[in-house]
């Protein structure tokens, strides 16, 4: 599998990263600590200092980043929701070949 698609589907057309809640975040960067695949970034100089900068690097259906976050700052969409469209698109991507 590349890393480019998940189920065949090309990981740009998928919505599935982590949204922030600064009204929760308390800025420990754990879940930037704990993720390997550099979907966060760290900005010191602005008011938010932690934005999901690489949404696509994030593995379509992992969560485990939010289980880090004592305030459950971190939220996902819906996995069904996901999952009924990438379903979708791999539809209309057959329907194109």
């Amino acid at each position: 599998m590349s890393e480019n698609t998940f189920m065949g589907v090309p990981r740009d057309k998928i919505d599935w990263a982590p949204t922030i809640d600064y009204t929760l975040c308390d800025y420990c960067m754990e879940c930037d600590i704990f993720c390997p695949h550099q979907v966060f970034e760290r900005r010191e100089q602005e008011d938010k200092k932690l934005i999901v900068k690489n949404p696509n690097n994030c593995v379509v259906f992992c969560r485990a980043c939010s289980k880090t976050c004592g305030p459950d700052a971190l939220s996902f969409p819906n996995k069904a929701e996901t999952t009924k469209r990438i379903k979708e698109i791999r539809k209309e991507l057959a329907g194109n070949d």
